[in-house]
């Protein structure tokens, strides 16, 4: 175990290039926990809006960005050393904020062992994508095997997540992408179709009714903006918006839009209703974890950066240019 840890400290809501790398002590390992030596953090869209004071909750600075981080086991606290959990072994945590770190000290219930199918890169980077797709397609849509669903942002780790799962759950899937690469990665994980989202929001609405032979079933949305408010017509009857995020802003969704054809508008908080609801979330990790140590879902591989360099890891996802998602090295 090191006795120094290194960590991204957010000081102030400011401008990404204002992260800060530091080196502390090892605090002493907490009752009820274990410490992990981090292999890899996830790096995603929201950390950037934490970090920046844009995003709904604002935690108390100065924190550690970072939610998701994968490593070893190097320590256990006495009081769960009969938890079943050993020295050495890899493991997955969700510590809410504190992963761009080198350590992390996390509950040893809350702690999930990593089946081999994960790399490292995979596992610190799967979850928030694949819990949100999970519980949008499943628990929010209720999706039915055969339909048609549209993935606008299809290149970003949050658009590939939920083209997998659509596959997966037997949906026929259109990804909208804006390279040729980001394009790829979507049909190597199912998608039937593709669509070029530099294309005006017209153009993609009208290709995905073509694609689908009329109308799409569900639009499965994190980008927003003029792109989901035209979407939204691409919907046949009884169709369902389902809004994941707003990256390019929120969406003017017209009521008469919604009113014709009797669709539906479905809001997807997966982190909200995951604190509300951790048996139930566990449920679902679970499966999704089956699912993924099968082989019926594969999450990418993500880029990687080393931990000093997280503010130009999430300027970069902030401005698009990675296909699929980022990891943090310490």
């Amino acid at each position: 175990m090191s006795s120094v840890v290194r960590s991204i400290v957010c000081q102030e809501f400011a401008p990404l290039d204002r992260l800060v790398l530091e080196e502390k002590p090892a605090p002493d390992l907490f009752p009820g926990c274990v410490r992990i030596d981090v292999t890899a953090c996830g790096v995603n869209f929201v950390d950037a809006l934490f970090v920046q004071g844009k995003y709904q909750i604002k935690p108390p600075v100065p924190f550690v960005p970072g939610m998701e981080v994968v490593g070893r086991v190097s320590e256990i606290a006495a009081d769960v050393a009969d938890s079943g959990v050993t020295i050495g072994q890899r493991v997955f945590a969700n510590v809410g904020l504190g992963g761009f770190s080198s350590q992390a000290m996390v509950a040893a219930k809350r702690i999930t062992p990593l089946p081999d199918t994960l790399s490292d890169g995979q596992a610190a980077t799967f979850m928030q994508s694949y819990l949100t797709a999970w519980f949008a397609l499943v628990e929010r849509a209720r999706v039915e095997s055969g339909r048609w669903l549209l993935v606008l942002g299809a290149g970003s780790g949050v658009g590939l997540a939920a083209v997998d799962v659509g596959r997966a759950l037997g949906l026929r899937v259109i990804a909208v992408a804006s390279t040729e690469e980001k394009r790829r990665f979507a049909t190597e994980r199912g998608a039937e179709a593709t669509i070029d989202s530099t294309l005006s929001a017209d153009e993609i609405k009208e290709l995905a009714k073509s694609l689908s032979g009329g109308a799409i079933d569900y639009l499965y949305d994190p980008v927003g903006g003029e792109v989901g408010e035209t979407c939204l017509r691409a919907l046949g009857d009884d169709g369902q918006y389902l809004v994941i995020g707003f990256v390019a802003g929120i969406p003017k969704l017209p009521a008469n839009q919604v009113l014709l054809r009797n669709r539906r508008i479905t809001g997807v908080d997966w982190g909200g209703w995951a604190g509300k609801n951790p048996e139930r979330n566990n449920a679902m990790l679970a499966e999704v974890m089956k699912l993924i140590a099968r082989g019926e879902l594969r999450p990418v591989e993500p880029v990687a950066y080393p931990l000093e360099r997280a503010a130009d890891a999430l300027r970069d996802l902030e401005d698009r240019k990675v296909a699929g998602k980022i990891a943090l090295v310490p």
